[in-house]
């Protein structure tokens, strides 16, 4: 433990922040580029078909990307936002494609939490 005397001369270290989405670069989001869509499995106690793709952001840098949601629109040179936050099944995927922006459509039929997906409010016709 210090002594008051060495805390006046050489104060306390804060403690570093290392962040767990580099390549977004200090950024909330980063767009970029579909170089690849494919699907992908999961780890062990998991069994699926992920949706990936592979993202080359516009500061260069190649990223995998997750495709949350039922059904997408993506393919090769589509133009995506992707945004932080990984995939616990999926090793090496540490961001996601941002659901009803840019060239991503939202999720078709989704009626809770469309925000996150992208979905318009459904229009209530005339009712009786």
């Amino acid at each position: 433990m210090p002594t008051i005397q060495q805390l006046i001369r050489k104060g306390r270290k804060a403690p570093t922040f290392k962040s767990k989405s580099v390549a977004l670069a200090e950024c909330p989001q980063r767009r970029g580029v579909c170089t690849k869509v494919y699907t992908t499995t999961p780890k062990k106690p998991n069994s699926a078909l992920r949706k990936v793709a592979k993202v080359r952001l516009s500061n260069k840098m190649e990223v995998i990307a997750y495709i949350g949601g039922e059904g997408h629109n993506l393919q090769e040179h589509s133009i995506v936002l992707v945004r932080g936050g990984r995939v616990k099944d999926l090793p090496g995927v540490k961001y996601h494609i941002v659901r009803g922006v840019l060239d991503t459509s939202g999720v078709e039929g989704r009626n809770q939490r469309r925000s996150k997906y992208g979905t318009k409010r459904k229009k209530e016709g005339a009712k009786k």
